[in-house]
């Protein structure tokens, strides 16, 4: 029985989000000895289609004395009823109150989602700051990417995961069932989770700033010194391909965004795209063999009835088994008129080839993340692309039928000049001038080539983490010159510049940005990663309150200056991204991890492509 009433379901937006009931659904009995709520602090749609909830769900429901269910944040029509009419948020699979649960666990994907946090820890009925939580209230626990800077929601989490959650969520809840039945004091419980590798305990710590405002140094408090670690490393799984694989996938009521069977075929990546924060947090690379993938592959297919398959990375070219992967999956798919999607390839001779064994593949279009219109300034994010590479990789695709492509670019790159931004529109010019050339007397239809500009938002642990946001103005600038340039003969998308400018305020925060998090929320509630309930008004306007600028960083920076996530050790060394920032100052590319070791410090795991080398 649903716990919101029919009566109400039947008036509100897709009611499927709400009743729970899918296929593969784990539901256990109510006395489970540890009862999991695992938040996704996003509609229904959006949580469904992630993988490590998928992943950590199943993990958890293997192990028969934890239960873990799901949690959603309603959608604003249930959320205004529920509150009108005394309902708590309630996990799906139960159908009951999470306040009852023992933890309520947050995936923290992106930093617009931090009100989302504030939303459901409120509609449940739990103290938003944790120093309100006593006895008997369930543990608010955190992880995902953006804990990798934890610091602007320090104050609402008990504890933070650092790091892969196979490798130490299963350890906290045996550490949990162990204080449980000793019936300690809440704060031993804490105590003990901060002896696990990769957990990071908020309140064991306090931050410190000088006479100007400027953020100094976090520090453990004098009462904890001895119980805190300090820095918090980042836990990793260093054989990959012996952990916990997912064969079990929940198919939900309505569809999702990404609706499919996922395949993690590994976790890392290579390359060192100095403004991408997730190649650098998830390294190194460590691969999973291509037999347990294509068991895993035939037992999620029995389970679920999906027809497509999706092969998941940061780079699938650098998988250095997907030959083997994809002839074995290839074999099982066709036979069962499966489909298998391949996102993140390079456009070469070999991946057209493979696309064309594909079942079910339609000739709709191809994506091409270029990032930066000039080889200067891709040369300076060392992105390891040039034009030549693009240009023979859409003949490749034109030749062979395919006749649409999308460009990926952002704006605000460090260095980029005007220059580097009117590159943008003159490389769909010559890919459209390329799609004539290759069927040249023949009568074809026009291609569809659309450019697809985001800002760039500087990420901590990234080389660009002391670099600053261009402004709001400028960002508006730039878009513009794009929009006339393409004149309308092109498709032309763009990440919404005010959302760029929050998640630049909150990405590098310390914990003052908690404050502007909470007085945000309740100005006006959750769902800022939707431009609908997005009012960068109010943000803007607590950001100033709190004496905390968009603007962050510097072109000049103290490399050597205090920042607010240096007591994560994520193994990535700030000496090794103080020389990346140098190179990239310098136009300098770096070779790709398999070439050639560039000491970034994740040798320490002693896993992947690390392995042996110092």
């Amino acid at each position: 029985m649903s716990y919101i009433p029919d009566s109400i379901l039947y008036n509100v937006e897709k009611p499927a989000r709400y009743t729970g009931g899918e296929l593969n659904s784990v539901v256990k009995p109510k006395d489970t000895p540890v009862r999991f709520a695992f938040c996704f602090a996003d509609s229904y749609e959006i949580g469904m289609s992630h993988l490590g909830m998928k992943l950590l769900y199943d993990l958890l429901n293997s192990r028969e004395w934890i239960w873990c269910e799901r949690v959603f944040a309603p959608w604003p029509d249930l959320e205004k009823i529920m509150r009108s009419e005394g309902y708590r948020l309630f996990a799906l699979e139960s159908q009951e109150e999470i306040k009852n649960h023992d933890f309520i666990g947050f995936t923290l994907q992106y930093e617009l989602s931090y009100t989302n946090v504030l939303n459901m820890l409120d509609l449940a009925g739990i103290p938003v700051y944790a120093r309100d939580r006593g006895e008997g209230v369930p543990f608010v626990i955190g992880g995902g990417p953006s804990c990798v800077n934890p610091e602007p929601l320090a104050e609402f989490f008990d504890l933070f995961n650092i790091g892969d959650g196979e490798a130490m969520l299963l350890e906290i809840m045996e550490c949990y069932r162990e204080w449980k039945s000793r019936k300690l004091p809440r704060i031993e419980f804490l105590k003990a989770c901060a002896a696990i590798p990769g957990v990071y305990v908020p309140a064991f710590y306090e931050a410190e700033y000088d006479g100007q405002g400027n953020f100094a140094r976090l520090k453990v408090k004098d009462e904890y010194k001895g119980i805190a670690a300090y820095p918090v490393e980042r836990r990793v799984i260093p054989d990959f391909d012996g952990t916990f694989i997912m064969k079990n996938q929940v198919v939900p009521y309505c569809e999702a965004i990404h609706d499919r069977i996922m395949l993690e075929i590994f976790r890392g990546c290579i390359r060192g795209c100095r403004f991408c924060q997730a190649g650098y947090i998830y390294r190194p690379v460590r691969e999973r063999s291509p037999g347990k993938l294509l068991d895993a592959a035939m037992k999620l297919s029995e389970r679920t009835g999906y027809e497509e398959i999706s092969l998941l990375s940061l780079a699938t070219d650098d998988y250095s088994c997907l030959k083997e992967l994809t002839d074995g999956l290839i074999g099982y798919t066709e036979e069962r008129h499966m489909n298998i999607a391949l996102p993140s390839l390079r456009v070469d001779s070999f991946s057209l080839d493979l696309m064309q064994k594909i079942s079910k593949v339609r000739k709709s279009g191809l994506t091409f993340a270029l990032e930066a219109g000039t080889q200067r300034l891709r040369d300076v994010i060392n992105k390891g692309i040039t034009e030549e590479d693009l240009y023979e990789g859409a003949r490749l695709a034109f030749e062979n039928g395919y006749g649409g492509i999308k460009l990926y670019f952002m704006i605000g790159l460090p260095t980029e000049t005007d220059e580097d931004v009117m590159a943008i529109p003159v490389i769909a010019q010559r890919l459209r001038d390329l799609y004539y050339e290759c069927h040249a007397g023949e009568k074809v239809r026009s291609p569809k080539i659309t450019v697809s500009v985001s800002t760039f938002v500087p990420k901590c642990f990234t080389p660009f983490q002391w670099v600053p946001q261009i402004s709001y103005d400028e960002i508006r600038r730039k878009l513009r010159m794009i929009k006339d340039a393409l004149n309308g003969r092109f498709g032309f998308s763009w990440q919404d510049p005010e959302l760029s400018v929050v998640e630049n305020i909150l990405a590098r925060g310390d914990r003052r940005c908690g404050s502007i998090i909470y007085n945000v929320w309740k100005r006006k509630g959750g769902f800022d990663s939707w431009s609908e309930f997005f009012d960068y008004k109010i943000w803007l306007e607590e950001a100033g309150a709190a004496g905390i600028s968009g603007v962050r960083g510097s072109d000049e920076p103290d490399l050597d200056a205090p920042l607010p996530w240096d007591h994560i050790d994520t193994g990535i060394t700030k000496e090794f991204l103080k020389r990346e920032y140098l190179k990239a100052r310098l136009g300098v590319t770096s070779p790709d991890c398999r070439t050639k070791c560039q000491a970034c410090g994740c040798a320490k795991y002693k896993g992947g492509v690390c392995v042996g080398k110092s």
